[in-house]
């Protein structure tokens, strides 16, 4: 597939994927396609019947979605519409998973490996045809089938506190990691704001960290390094470059005095009233943030987003991806209804809009809340797709060297080190992720 990368202005998104999404892709499919309701190839008959849809949504599921249930019953009123929603997403849908009883529409969860995608899901019609109307398709997807639609497509960077920053004399968004140091040691100095919060306690958000690769600008990065290098960690390579920055954000003193008594939920309204200064997270938490900044009497407009500190020739990059996927579970008894809801969510409802993200339609509209990024020139990046038969192959190499680059174990671990929790240091760390990698790479083969 082409290679594109994608100047804000656009106002949509592509069809491409990211190599870490793309190393979950999908397996073959079994069964139909969907969608007689939206041009896909086999789920039959009109909309009707009861539905549940599954949500991690806990903060709207009970005031957004009711509105959302009240449009799409007035549009398709042989369907009912109810919902669930799941703190722990990943963890509770998986023990549910376990049985056939999990929901009509689902968000597809991480620990889906790809060789079990079409066993838990229906198919919804060729990415091909699909990807004429939605973005990153591939990202679930396997021998052109399609299994999930994003909810909204998110671009990467960090959130802040534009009055912390300004307080503390910050004026310019920070070019390089070693600039970005600098500006956490000036909030530092002249704030009483903690510069950064690494959110360690909750965990998910140092998975974040993974989301940058985008920053370097190369859409054939990730098929060219990480899985195909024996040493991820070593200077100059995106890892070193990621994961350095967070260790010397952690061993310099510009976080928490204690990341074990972390809070996500209190981060917000933390950085929101700007007794925190900043936060590595996607572009979806930016609403999140302008939300706890007002219900904590201040104000929205104190919230900004940049991009992760790298530049290539003078210019911004921004990864893009699919937030989760909405995807039918393939033992509902009411698939046309499900794909009615699938469709409308991303054509409809206007989550993707009210939550900051890029549209998951390819002429979508682009948020507000990047109006930043547009300002700036900053380029969005989509990288390319692993090539055929690899697949599986970076997150193979994951789970043989039990390096969890998708989520949050060994960046625990990192942060432990760099505070002196535990023994080692930056080189020494990397230099042991390094060697469980080849040795992984080597099993894999």
């Amino acid at each position: 597939m082409e290679t594109r990368v994608i100047e804000m202005a656009k106002k949509h998104i592509l069809a491409a994927t990211t190599g870490a999404a793309a190393a979950l892709a999908l397996a073959a499919c079994t069964g139909g396609a969907g969608g007689a309701a939206a041009g896909g190839d086999g789920i039959e008959g009109e909309p009707s019947g009861e539905i549940t849809v599954i949500t991690q949504r806990t903060d709207l599921v009970d005031t957004v979605f009711q509105d959302y249930k009240e449009q799409f019953e007035k549009e398709y009123p042989d369907v009912t519409v109810s919902f669930e929603s799941m703190t722990d997403y990943e963890g509770e849908i998986a023990v549910r998973m376990n049985t056939q009883d999990y929901g009509d529409v689902l968000l597809i969860p991480n620990s889906v490996t790809p060789d079990k995608l079409g066993t838990f899901f229906e198919p919804l019609g060729g990415v091909e045809e699909l990807g004429e109307k939605y973005a990153l398709l591939e990202e679930e997807a396997y021998e052109g089938q399609a299994y999930g639609i994003p909810i909204t497509v998110n671009t990467q960077g960090i959130v802040y506190n534009k009055k912390v920053w300004a307080d503390a004399g910050l004026t310019d968004w920070p070019t390089t990691p070693d600039e970005l140091l600098d500006d956490l040691r000036a909030i530092k100095d002249k704030t009483d704001a903690v510069p950064y919060y690494t959110n360690y306690a909750d965990g998910w958000p140092l998975s974040q960290w993974d989301g940058n690769r985008g920053a370097l600008g190369d859409p054939a990065y990730a098929n060219e390094h990480i899985a195909y290098t024996d040493t991820p960690w070593a200077p100059g390579e995106w890892h070193h470059i990621s994961d350095g920055l967070l260790f010397d954000i952690v061993a310099g003193g510009l976080s928490e005095e204690d990341p074990t008594t972390t809070n996500w939920e209190e981060s917000k309204t933390l950085l929101g009233t700007g007794k925190v200064g900043t936060m590595l997270l996607g572009s979806w938490a930016i609403t999140q943030m302008q939300q706890a900044a007002e219900d904590a009497g201040g104000s929205a407009d104190d919230i900004g987003y940049m991009p992760f500190p790298y530049q290539v020739d003078g210019t911004f990059h921004a990864q893009v991806a699919g937030d989760y996927k909405n995807a039918i579970n393939v033992h509902s008894e009411h698939k046309a209804a499900a794909w009615a809801w699938v469709e409308w969510f991303a054509e409809e409802s206007g989550y993707a809009y009210d939550e900051g993200g890029l549209s998951p339609l390819v002429d979508g509209p682009t948020p507000e809340t990047l109006a930043g990024f547009t300002d700036a020139g900053v380029e969005l990046v989509a990288l390319d797709p692993a090539p055929s038969g690899k697949e599986a192959y970076e997150a193979n190499v994951v789970s043989e060297s039990e390096v969890d680059l998708y989520g949050n174990i060994y960046r625990q671990e990192l942060v432990d080190v760099a505070r002196g929790a535990k023994d080692g240091d930056k080189e020494s760390f990397f230099a042991s992720l390094n060697e469980r990698w080849a040795k992984a790479r080597a099993a894999v083969g």
